[in-house]
């Protein structure tokens, strides 16, 4: 995501993968099905409130728990366009970046606020806060890492790489 204004849907600490996409709902790969269900064990009328190209703003730990895939797959089909929290699970974080979806640590993400609007600019580490007026910086996600991203995951870049 560059430079695109998005609207800010915020949640705490230790969101796990259960939360992102509850385990009842394994029982497909289909990312569009995935998508109707992200979050709603966390907030019932996330998805409905949701528009393509917000983002979540959450705390420490993201995507703990099991090491599902469809967590980031399900987020980014519903048209979550990168998550901003001050620390992510492992697990999720390989997943999020083999999946093609953006993430980005903060340390002050519990600054910005829900339904605040933000930029993100991946080239120069910035985050900024419209609706507050504030500029926070993150480290770059390396080279490798966005190349992964601009791809649209692990597999497409893998292809890529394939043809060339």
């Amino acid at each position: 995501m560059s430079q695109k204004e998005a609207m800010v849907w915020k949640f705490g600490d230790n969101i796990d993968t259960d939360l992102i996409i509850a385990a009842r709902y394994l029982n497909t790969s289909d990312p569009k099905v995935l998508a109707t269900h992200v979050m709603e064990d966390a907030d019932p009328n996330f998805i409905n409130n949701l528009t393509v190209g917000d983002v979540i703003v959450a705390g420490e730990n993201f995507g703990c728990g099991s090491s599902r895939e469809h967590a980031p797959i399900a987020l980014k089909e519903a048209g979550v366009s990168a998550i901003i929290a001050k620390s992510f699970a492992r697990i999720f974080y390989r997943n999020a970046f083999n999946m093609g979806f953006p993430i980005y640590e903060l340390s002050q993400s519990d600054e910005i606020k829900e339904l605040d609007k933000v930029t993100i600019d991946p080239e120069n580490g910035e985050i900024k806060n419209i609706t507050q007026n504030k500029t926070y910086k993150f480290t770059p996600i390396p080279p490798f890492m966005q190349e992964l991203i601009d791809a649209g995951g692990l597999i497409n870049f893998a292809k890529a790489e394939m043809k060339s």
